[in-house]
């Protein structure tokens, strides 16, 4: 693995190119059936199209990956309520136009749902909810056109902190559309990567490693310290093929252990310098990815 990383955006924009709009559930349940239904229409439209303004985006920087909002559709699992499922439906033309921009330009699309997702929780009533969220994020993967692969990684943390035996029991079962796009990451308290490493290995999961979640949960002096490189290369492993591994980079604002993300990356490890795809968590956004794409760029362009 040589050249450059691809440093991925994740969702948005500090600036206004890349924005998304949203409606609270206490207005939606104001309206009536027939103005919900226009309401989602208007949304999910202008959303689809802010999508593909997202790939334009990406593609005139030459981004080449790119972290989807799990928040692009409101409602869409609303349970007891199929309206928006039914609006999304509808406008399958326009949302796989909107994955076909993304792959016309060659950038490669993840998703990181909310951390609500808990699907070894120990409540039946969690663990049920948490399935039905993951399926309707992989429908909009599907409806997208994006692979059911980790090229098109769907993301989770482990979960209900001690429960790694149940979680692993679970993931061979997960639905056609969820188990070859899942991918686990590694968290600042409940599961390390010396936790997720098993679960990975036995059931053919991808290992997202965060070296700034891994510092804090561990109290390490910094992202230089030697663990980091072993887990890169163990997380490696896991990946099928190994030139798809994704990492996640990020700085705290007031040193390694402050879980805050800062606003550029100021400290890139060098434990991530053959790694092929890292996912930028910083607050300035376009800022951080354009900064880090400038110091890889060669001298004189």
């Amino acid at each position: 693995m040589t050249g450059a990383p691809a440093y991925g955006l994740v969702c948005l924009t500090v600036g206004p190119e890349v924005r998304f709009r949203t409606v609270t559930l206490s207005r939606y349940r104001m309206l009536s059936p027939a103005e919900r239904e226009a309401k989602l229409l208007d949304l999910y439209s202008d959303n689809i199209a802010r999508l593909r303004g997202a790939a334009a985006y990406c593609a005139a920087r030459g981004i080449r990956l790119y972290r989807m909002s799990s928040s692009l559709f409101p409602m869409l699992d609303l349970a007891g309520d199929d309206t928006g499922e039914a609006v999304l439906s509808s406008l399958a033309g326009p949302l796989r136009e909107a994955g076909e921009a993304f792959r016309t330009a060659g950038i490669r699309v993840l998703m990181h749902p909310e951390q609500f997702i808990v699907l070894n929780s120990e409540r039946p009533e969690v663990r049920a909810s948490s399935l039905a969220a993951l399926t309707t994020h992989a429908r909009v993967m599907d409806g997208l056109g994006l692979e059911r692969s980790t090229w098109n990684l769907l993301l989770l943390h482990g979960g209900k902190g001690g429960r790694a035996a149940e979680l692993q029991a679970l993931i061979p079962d997960l639905p056609e559309s969820v188990r070859p796009r899942l991918g686990l990451e590694n968290d600042e308290r409940a599961y390390g990567p010396q936790d997720l490493l098993p679960v990975c290995e036995a059931t053919g999961t991808p290992l997202v490693f965060d070296a700034h979640h891994h510092v804090v949960r561990e109290r390490l002096p910094d992202q230089e310290d030697p663990s980091v490189r072993l887990w890169v290369l163990a997380a490696r492993n896991t990946w099928t093929p190994p030139e798809w591994q994704v990492v996640h980079l990020s700085n705290g604002i007031d040193g390694p252990q402050d879980r805050r993300h800062s606003h550029l990356i100021t400290q890139l490890p060098s434990a991530y310098a053959d790694v092929p795809w890292i996912e930028v968590e910083a607050k300035g956004k376009e800022d951080a990815v354009s900064a880090l794409m400038q110091a890889h760029m060669p001298a004189g362009i």
